[in-house]
């Protein structure tokens, strides 16, 4: 496990974590989705948006 340490002017996140990578977000319907490895089914996540 690696530790994750985000600090920004107003948002501090510290979590342990097994993973970190980056996906495109695609389009699902009238939504979007973003597609993770199956063995992360049922697990948290965090989302960060971000702009391009």
């Amino acid at each position: 496990m690696r530790k994750l340490d985000l600090i920004s002017d107003s948002m501090s996140l510290s979590e342990e974590i097994e993973l970190i990578y980056e996906k495109r977000i695609t389009p699902f319907g009238t939504s979007a989705k973003l597609d993770v490895p199956k063995k992360y089914r049922g697990w948290r996540a965090y989302v960060v948006i971000v702009k391009d």
